[in-house]
């Protein structure tokens, strides 16, 4: 199974019609739109879990096509690496055991 990243969609689309659009290149196991954290409003982008013949189909026939006037850019996602943020540093100077 491959994931896609699915980017510059239009902020109105829906994870159902994703699934519809991409279900036309073979089997959709599973559609995630990116929300802001703070402000839960739809970031542009997504993620498509297809099998493997599927999303090579769907990547061909799906980058650059146009949706609701935006043109899908579509390939293979990629691993995040690592984990969350950078970490922290060792603390702050402390002056005469005072901060």
């Amino acid at each position: 199974m491959k994931k896609l990243y699915v980017g510059n969609l239009p902020f109105s689309a829906t994870e159902d019609e994703i699934n519809q659009v991409f279900s036309q290149h073979g089997t959709v196991h599973s559609v995630k739109l990116i929300n802001d954290r703070e402000t839960g409003r739809p970031r542009g982008f997504g993620f498509v879990e297809m099998d493997d013949e599927a999303a090579l189909a769907a990547i061909d026939a799906m980058d650059g096509a146009q949706m609701n006037g935006r043109a899908l850019r579509v390939n293979e996602a990629e691993d995040r690496r690592g984990g969350g943020g950078g970490g922290g540093g060792g603390g702050g100077f402390r002056r005469n055991d005072r901060w």
